[in-house]
């Protein structure tokens, strides 16, 4: 672009708003759109299965995921168990996400839900440690957690605890801001391919509900959260490792684009202030954006518990017979 042209486009831009002319953005509309003028959307992902899918191999499917994310120039956090991650596959997967560039985070080691009573935060601080000393060893370890089930304890003791436990270790919670049922989608997916095989399965149906359903759920939770912030947050959305991901990720960030909404880097996302927003003990739980709701009292008519689950969707899978 000439000099005439920018200084041009910043006399427009401080007046009325400046288009960008040219194929790129310049620095102004991206610092704009940083600023939060349209939504924004990063991805992270939950559990690392190093087992075969439904007749793809683990290293092909794994590197189809990698493929999307490499292709969009994007990192993503990859929030692992550490229980499948100590034998040759479990640590080809971790170096693989780390080589890109990818945050590798702590999901526990055995993926327990810490709303049973028997789930105690002594048992919290064993499962976030025997994780931390298998990823620790990589250079793009990070110190964020994520509760499985996005379950946190069911009462206020066990919720401070194990917050303490967190907080004396270095972690804090690799909140999710947008949830939904892609596992539910996945192992449909997954069941349907070995009832008819490869080729008597609908993928083009699958990817379109997987695509359809995810962009429901990012719009509900974008428009709960621009009503509680007053703003567009970074959101982080929750994925997983799994053959959804690895078959439609690339449609599905297609299609959040096609929307209007920018994608981020998921390092870049958790630095958004929205996660210094600690929801109180006892709204603990789900979606980052849930508690806050919750805890509001505002939203009781638009809220659901539990927030995502296979039960809201398996209704409309059967009758397209998906």
């Amino acid at each position: 672009m000439k000099l005439t042209s920018i200084a041009l486009c910043l006399v427009t831009l401080l007046s009325f708003g400046c288009k960008n002319q040219s194929s790129g953005k310049t620095a102004i509309v991206e610092e704009t759109i940083e600023n939060g003028n349209q939504p924004m959307v990063s991805f992270t992902f939950d559990d690392g299965i190093t087992a075969d899918l439904a007749g793809y191999p683990f290293k092909e499917w794994n590197q189809m995921l990698l493929s999307h994310l490499e292709k969009e120039g994007l990192r993503a956090t990859f929030f692992v168990t550490g229980q499948n991650k100590l034998d040759e596959k479990g640590q080809f997967l971790l170096k693989s996400w780390n080589d890109r560039g990818h945050q590798i985070a702590n999901h526990t080691f055995s993926h327990p839900n810490f709303n049973a009573d028997a789930n105690t935060a002594q048992m919290f601080a064993d499962q976030l440690l025997r994780t931390d000393s298998v990823i620790s060893k990589f250079g793009n370890s990070s110190k964020l957690f994520r509760f499985p089930y996005l379950k946190e304890g069911k009462n206020r003791d066990k919720v401070d605890s194990i917050r303490n436990i967190l907080a004396q270790n270095g972690y804090r919670n690799g909140y999710v801001t947008i949830d939904a049922s892609d596992w539910y989608v996945n192992s449909r997916l997954i069941k349907k391919i070995k009832t008819n095989g490869v080729s008597n399965t609908q993928f083009d149906s699958f990817r379109d509900f997987y695509v359809q359903h995810i962009l429901d759920r990012a719009a509900y939770y974008e428009n709960l959260s621009y009503e509680i912030n007053g703003r567009h947050i970074k959101h982080t959305l929750l994925l997983h490792h799994n053959l959804t991901s690895a078959l439609f990720l690339g449609d599905l960030i297609e299609a959040f684009k096609a929307k209007g909404w920018q994608v981020v880097d998921s390092d870049r996302a958790f630095e958004d202030p929205v996660f210094g927003r600690i929801p109180s003990p006892d709204f603990a739980g789900e979606s980052l954006i849930w508690s806050l709701a919750k805890q509001s009292g505002k939203y009781e008519d638009r809220l659901r518990y539990p927030a995502e689950d296979s039960r809201y969707e398996k209704e409309k899978m059967d009758q397209l017979d998906l």
